[in-house]
């Protein structure tokens, strides 16, 4: 139990911000008394907690881009930049969910090696500064069309690798299409619910049905999860005063010197993958 509240805690101030929690539960259960990987099951179950969070602190936007795109569907006058939006986030969760579903044992199986995970750190991590540093910030998200849609849906699906980092994919995506830090976050936030939802409640039936998660029991999990949720709420509101004046450059330099580190201990033998 003391192990799943560690968990949830770093699943809580990972999720969002673009270090990728996957790596870090990974990364994590590296460092218990028996060197564990929590599994993809577990981490897939716990970010229902952190996207709940998402639900809760956007309900109003999330509310009203539901009624109008419902509302859409029988009456072109109800056709507004909200039911757009319903469309667009549909439109970008069709990467994640057809390579997602096709891909699922070797995603599930074969790509928790740590150095998979140390090299995603890296590399991403250059390539989301360099999108930051170089992208313009012009655009909002009521310049947010289709291709654009469909771009942030693949750079989603890239995350189905630990150590990408959704967000950290989502949003570097963003930046190169000319769309400002919040946009670029704020897009990323909702184009997630679809998927993460979908990918946990898939991945909770299955555990029920085992009943067992991974290594942790579900009581174990279900915790995890409570607690990812809390942390995560307080995060989302940090970070979106964090980005409206500062860069993502102390996100990026962390998973270069951690990506590194863990290459350096795998090389010499201290780390296992």
């Amino acid at each position: 139990m003391f192990e799943a509240i560690i968990l949830g805690i770093i699943q809580g101030l990972t999720e969002f911000i673009p270090i990728s929690s996957s790596a870090h539960l990974r990364l994590t259960g590296e460092v218990f008394p028996n060197a564990i990987d929590p599994g993809a099951m577990f981490t897939a179950i716990t970010q229902i907690g952190t996207e709940l969070a998402v639900l809760i602190y956007f309900r109003k936007d999330i509310v009203r881009i539901i009624t109008s795109w419902l509302a859409s569907l029988t009456d072109k006058s109800a056709r507004n930049q909200d039911s757009r939006m319903g469309w667009l986030i549909i439109v970008g969760s069709v990467p994640i969910v057809v390579i997602g579903y096709l891909a699922q044992d070797f995603i599930t199986n074969e790509l928790r090696s740590l150095w998979i995970i140390a090299s995603m750190m890296v590399i991403f991590g250059l390539l989301l500064g360099a999108a930051d540093r170089y992208g313009s910030r012009i655009k909002d998200l009521s310049q947010l069309n289709i291709k654009h849609g469909v771009l942030y849906g693949i750079a989603q699906s890239l995350a189905l690798i630990p150590g990408v980092s959704r967000s950290g994919a989502t949003i570097a995506m963003g930046r190169l299409l000319g769309y400002s830090r919040e946009a670029a976050l704020r897009y990323s936030f909702l184009l997630a619910l679809p998927a993460v939802f979908g990918s946990g409640f898939y991945q909770l039936k299955s555990a029920l049905s085992d009943d067992q998660v991974a290594v942790y029991s579900l009581p174990e999990t279900f915790v995890a999860t409570v607690i990812a949720f809390i942390v995560g709420y307080l995060v989302i509101s940090w970070l979106l005063k964090f980005i409206s004046t500062r860069s993502f450059a102390p996100f990026i330099i962390y998973r270069v010197v951690l990506g590194t580190v863990v290459l350096v201990l795998l090389a010499t033998g201290v780390l296992q993958p």
